[in-house]
């Protein structure tokens, strides 16, 4: 068994995700998460990362009196202020962060380029193995 401490958000992270132009409509981002069962979708523009739009972020907009989704962009939905971690960082440190901050998810760049999300789920994964592998330890 590794060191938890050396766990890093590579091991847990879903790699290579689904991402989406700010320019693109609401309806699309909604087409990809629901047809990939997915709950976050990281924003490129000009291929960087520049939000993170979720499925909450979809719902509340689409429940606005007078919203279409087919005419507001995702860039109108998206949440700008994006975490982002590199794949070698640690697990404990990136679940303390989203833990304190109250965020879904963590976006995964390499040289700028998005390479990987770690969400909420990814985080409970862990946190299963972790308990999994303690309680092999203690019987």
């Amino acid at each position: 068994m590794s060191n938890s401490i050396d766990v890093t958000i590579e091991r847990y992270m879903t790699p290579s995700p689904y991402t989406i132009g700010s320019d693109q409509p609401l309806s699309a981002a909604h087409q990809i998460m629901h047809r990939h069962d997915i709950r976050h979708l990281p924003v490129l523009r000009a291929g960087r990362i520049v939000g993170v739009v979720s499925l909450r972020d979809l719902h509340l907009m689409e429940t606005l009196p007078g919203v279409h989704a087919d005419e507001l962009s995702v860039e109108e939905a998206m949440s700008q202020d994006v975490y982002s971690v590199a794949r070698d960082a640690p697990l404990a440190q990136v679940a303390r962060a989203m833990a304190t901050r109250k965020l879904g998810s963590a976006v995964v760049l390499e040289r700028n380029k998005v390479v990987g999300v770690f969400t909420t789920v990814d985080a409970l994964h862990a946190l299963a193995d972790t308990l999994a592998a303690r309680d092999a330890v203690v019987t």
